[in-house]
């Protein structure tokens, strides 16, 4: 064996080499740390899932966008405080435990979240005097209706004080004693039981319980309903403050309700995301070991894929005051195209040749498939919805940067001595199995012919509209939710009853002429409750009517001594009565903005809107048994019933429409690109065609096993779209070299299995829209690989390939 000797200018030849390589992977360095610290400056993360919908077109869609996050129904937690019995023998037949401790609790947080505005309502069954502050309490005449039947006259203060002795030897007589003097006819309690929810939980030891021994509260947040990070914010602080309670120690607290779904199915996101993330990105570097046997080629082709990700997003930090959440998941995700750059570069590499050479001839092709992709992605661009709009920026900028990085930078650094995957001896075997395939011109008669019967013989409907077939939540949680619910008589989360004037006062005085029609809707239990803007703030023209039946000081104080004969009452114990009924005589009506200051004001707020030079009131609905007769109520032209769930699957529908006709656009564009690219017709259709199939072969497999297809699996189909386009563009790239076909069937297989590899990981997560992608992608990655090669042209060798001669030689 003859040993060649390196000379004194080979020798300094290789140090220069070296040195400049490492100077570029340095500057490389360098670059990519400059990027993570401008990103870590700059980016701010917002979780309003509002950014993924499409702008609203209608007013109903308009009206469907706020109420998800800002809707009095979508910022209601239901909670539930249980006791844990103590180990030790069951509790015997008809033993039932203890209410007090737990109506103690949940007097406790109830007054704790009263004091932190995080939190505009806070409901337990508990009368709170908190609830209008004393400088409002002279007002309770004017929102009070009992003027509106009854006049304060000595017949009825004589009633009045009679049921107070009566309610005097009562369990109630120590919260009597303060108010009694200020409010002999309890209007403020009248208020209080007005504005409890109409069908009440029992109440137990002053506050509400369920038949299964939970103390229940309603709580609303200030934070919005779909906000994940502020919810998660407002649970936090509910659950410190139930913890710090005496006696919390040996009870649970639970949560129910939109807002606290968000934060459960965020956790639940992540954690399978992060595991999943975990097991395939070692299976991804088990598999690059192995492919390339290279710990150095191995680290040095992570370096344009974390370009990518990095540029991707400093771009979006400047292009966007701020970045959603799931732009970055779905972004990282997506750029799972360009894990296949350097892929092709280091199985491509050829023995006694510098990779620098090697993509040098590869490149022409690479651009292709990084420019074919990048007009994939523009679509996301045209669907005018600023989520999406972010996702192309993310996947556009990233594309290109690993794309131009592999081709310019990662050349110049990977090792000058190579093993050729070409030699291999599998490979040889392999890519001889693929040479015999038979190309038989009638397989895309055939798939077609397949697809049209599959989608033709489908279950159900196409398309997914229903948003909540998405969530990921376990069955039990939905039911325990349920039963919170229709316990609590929490307000229906779909629909609205919707009210429209050209002032707000307006929207008041049309409440108040509905009401009787609500109150026989309730009567008749076609709902059980139908909560509408002046049940907490009367209009203006109704306070002043109820203001002018209130009697002066001298009349008023010759009924109540006339009502006092024969009580055990002292003749000046209801002299603050007698000034708040004089103060009241005075007020100034009250009205939204000065109502917004008290602690229903929010309660207020939330059902009263402006939109479009006009005035929007906002009933919320519980318990509807009779849809029909609910709609009845709504079909004047002023009154009309939301159905929150229909409003958000044509918001749906028009999204869809959106993203296809923007699918189009770019298809026509890829068609051109291609085809352009190519030179050829032929070529082309060698290309587009089995990418074609493969996409819409998945879509007819999906629905024949009955799955609906939703926006997710539209997203993953053009993800799955761009690896397939890279498979059928090297599989008809004919080099008549037999070598290079064989390193192009290694890079690709090499692709697939690492495709394979996350998303099928992906596809046996719990979470709806994981498992959508996941399972998308892996039938892509199959089909467009098994139609790539069946429907490339054989590849013309040209003279006969001196390995696979030696090959067979040795086999014989």
């Amino acid at each position: 064996m003859r040993h060649r000797q390196s000379g004194p200018g080979q020798s300094g030849s290789s140090r220069a080499g070296a040195g400049a390589r490492a100077a570029l992977l340095i500057a490389w360095l360098l670059v990519l740390a400059g990027l993570g610290w401008m990103v870590s400056q700059r980016l701010k993360i917002s979780t309003d899932l509002r950014s993924f919908m499409p702008a609203p077109t209608t007013p109903d869609q308009r009206l469907l966008m706020e109420q998800v996050g800002d809707g009095p129904g979508s910022r209601l937690l239901l909670l539930a405080i249980s006791g844990v019995r103590p180990m030790g023998p069951p509790p015997l037949a008809g033993d039932v435990p203890s209410d007090a401790p737990l109506a103690a609790l949940s007097q406790g947080l109830a007054g704790a979240l009263r004091k932190d505005p995080s939190y505009t309502q806070v409901l337990n069954g508990s009368f709170d005097l908190g609830a209008l502050d004393p400088s409002l309490l002279p007002y309770r005449y004017l929102l009070s209706p009992t003027l509106d039947t009854q006049p304060l006259d000595e017949t009825y203060l004589a009633d009045q004080l009679q049921q107070r002795v009566d309610d005097l030897s009562s369990p109630a007589a120590s919260l009597l004693k303060g108010l009694l003097p200020r409010d002999p006819t309890l209007e403020v309690l009248k208020l209080a039981e007005r504005w409890t929810p109409a069908k009440s939980p029992e109440l137990r030891d002053g506050v509400w319980f369920s038949p299964q021994h939970e103390a229940l509260l309603l709580v609303q947040t200030r934070a919005a309903g779909f906000d994940p990070d502020a919810q998660q914010r407002a649970i936090d602080g509910i659950q410190h403050a139930f913890h710090a309670l005496p006696g919390s120690a040996g009870t649970q607290l639970e949560f129910s309700g939109p807002g606290y779904f968000s934060v459960v199915v965020g956790a639940q996101t992540r954690h399978q995301a992060d595991w999943i993330g975990r097991i395939s990105s070692v299976g991804f570097i088990v598999l690059m070991l192995l492919a390339y046997r290279s710990l150095s080629s191995l680290l040095l082709s992570a370096l344009p894929i974390a370009s990518a990700a990095l540029a991707g997003i400093a771009a979006l930090t400047v292009a966007f005051p701020e970045v959603h959440g799931i732009t970055l998941a779905f972004g990282f995700t997506l750029l799972g195209v360009a894990q296949e750059y350097p892929i092709r570069v280091l199985s491509h590499r050829r023995a006694g040749e510098d990779a620098v050479q090697s993509v040098r001839a590869l490149w022409p092709l690479l651009l292709t498939a990084i420019a074919s992709a990048c007009i994939a992605y523009l679509a996301f661009y045209a669907s005018g919805v600023n989520g999406l709009k972010q996702l192309a920026v993310f996947t556009i900028v990233g594309l290109l940067v690993a794309g131009f990085s592999t081709r310019y930078l990662l050349s110049h650094l990977l090792p000058v001595q190579v093993r050729d995957v070409a030699q291999m001896p599998w490979l040889m075997k392999a890519r001889a199995f693929v040479d015999r395939l038979p190309r038989p011109r009638w397989i895309p008669i055939v798939v077609t012919l397949l697809i049209v019967l599959m989608l033709a013989l489908a279950p159900g409907p196409f398309w997914q509209n229903n948003l909540a077939a998405l969530t990921p939540l376990p069955q039990d949680m939905l039911l325990h939710d349920a039963r919170l619910r229709e316990a609590l008589g929490a307000p229906d989360v779909r629909y609205l009853l919707v009210l429209q004037a050209p002032t707000e006062q307006g929207v008041l005085a049309l409440s108040e002429k509905l009401q009787p029609k609500v109150d026989a809707l309730v009567a008749q239990h076609a709902v059980d409750a139908l909560e509408l803007p002046s049940l907490y703030l009367p209009s203006v023209a109704l306070q002043r009517a109820r203001q002018k039946k209130l009697p002066d000081r001298g009349t008023l104080q010759r009924a109540l001594g006339q009502a006092l004969q024969g009580l055990p009452f002292r003749p000046d114990l209801f002299q603050p009565f007698l000034d708040d009924v004089e103060t009241a005589r005075s007020l100034t009506p009250l009205t939204p903005e000065r109502y917004a200051q008290t602690p229903l004001g929010q309660r207020l707020a939330a059902m009263l809107v402006q939109r479009d030079g006009h005035w929007l009131g906002l009933g919320t609905v519980s318990g509807v048994h009779d849809v029909a007769a609910l709609q009845a109520l709504g079909s004047g032209a002023s009154v009309r019933l939301l159905d929150l769930k229909a409003a958000s699957e044509s918001l749906v529908a028009a999204y869809r429409t959106r993203i296809l006709q923007a699918l189009l656009i770019a298809s026509v564009l890829l068609v051109l690109t291609i085809t352009l690219a190519l030179r050829s017709l032929r070529r082309a259709w060698h290309v587009l065609a089995p990418m074609t199939l493969a996409t819409f072969l998945v879509l007819a497999v999906e629905r024949i096993v009955g799955i609906e297809i939703s926006l997710f699996h539209l997203v993953a189909l053009i993800l799955a779209g761009g690896l397939g386009l890279h498979y059928a563009l090297f599989f008809e790239r004919d080099t008549g070299d037999a070598a290079e076909q064989r390193r192009t069937l290694h890079a690709t297989i090499v692709c697939v299995l690492s495709a394979l590899l996350v998303f099928g990981m992906l596809g046996w997560a719990t979470i709806p829209v994981l498992r959508a992608i996941g399972l998308t992608v892996s039938l892509g990655v199959a089909f467009h690989f098994c139609l790539s090669i069946l429907m490339a042209p054989h590849a013309d060798l040209g003279p006969s390939d001196p390995l696979a001669e030696d090959s067979h030689a040795r086999e014989d």
